[in-house]
């Protein structure tokens, strides 16, 4: 396979890089478990993985081509994103340039325009109403023209709380663009509650009011007036979505993303690519 003989012989060339050296970013602790144990196993064997934090791997194949089909295969059965190589047999392979620019491509104006409603990539994410930090109603196609991160969350749900700090650090270091913004939705409970959790927590998080009330309000409110079910969006608790310039989604993650500093570069590269 040519691509894979490409991808090796990049490695060999890069053999000082730190990148060698290091085990993959942004994997769980699941993750991370696995890959040590592909480190171990017999080759044939490939490992992939895709931002968000997908994996998956072979081994025992009966040639590294073989195994790198199959990992390529695992590891995008699990996520909407695209799968990389991270590694083949004894060779590292990973492209570190092109990781942060595996979100597009990005469409036209025209383009978005056609798309349908959805959470996939590539689909218009549905028109949110919501009221923004300063307490005003807003809707998420007043944010046309901005990158957007919709997170949706509950402080009643452990790993929505473990991952705050992360996603505090990831708009921090994003304080300077102000054409990326942050729309973080409580679900299932009130917004009083979420923020004093939040507040209790020195979480530096703008936080944006659902209208959801308590842990029987299951909808979010539609700019049309409708209403959808939470779950039609957030399959798990969190979710979270990169949304283009157009409104369109170019990241989906269902459960919470293992280190979101590390996403500030992908962010930066669809505030610089997305199509005007």
């Amino acid at each position: 396979m040519l691509k894979l003989t490409l991808l090796i012989a990049a490695a060999n060339l890069m053999i000082s890089s730190p990148v060698l050296a290091a085990e993959p970013v942004g994997l769980s602790a699941q993750g991370l478990q696995d890959y040590r144990q592909f480190l171990a196993a017999t080759p044939h064997r490939a490992f992939a993985m895709a931002p968000g934090g997908a994996w998956g791997w072979s081994a025992e194949a009966e040639s590294a081509e073989a195994a790198f089909d199959k990992a390529l295969s695992a590891c995008q059965g699990g996520t909407p994103q695209k799968c990389v190589p991270y590694q083949v047999d004894s060779h590292v392979v990973f492209d570190a340039k092109a990781w942060p620019l595996l979100w597009g491509p990005y469409v036209s104006a025209a383009a978005a325009g056609k798309a349908a409603t959805g959470t996939l990539p590539g689909q218009r994410m549905f028109n949110l109403t919501y009221h923004d930090a300063q307490g005003h109603a807003a809707r998420l196609s007043d944010l046309k023209g901005k990158v957007v991160v919709l997170h949706i969350w509950g402080s009643w749900c452990p790993p929505c709380r473990l991952e705050m700090p992360d996603l505090a650090r990831l708009a921090k270091s994003l304080d300077d663009r102000k054409d990326v913004a942050f729309v973080l939705l409580q679900t299932r409970e009130p917004f009083d509650k979420a923020q004093r959790w939040a507040e209790s927590q020195k979480i530096s998080l703008a936080l944006s009011d659902s209208g959801t009330r308590g842990s029987g309000d299951t909808h979010l409110s539609l700019a049309d007036g409708s209403m959808v079910s939470d779950r039609d969006i957030a399959h798990n608790f969190p979710s979270s979505y990169v949304l283009d310039k157009h409104g369109l989604v170019v990241f989906a993650q269902s459960g919470p993303v293992p280190d979101w500093p590390q996403y500030e570069a992908f962010i930066r590269d669809v505030v610089k690519r997305a199509a005007k």
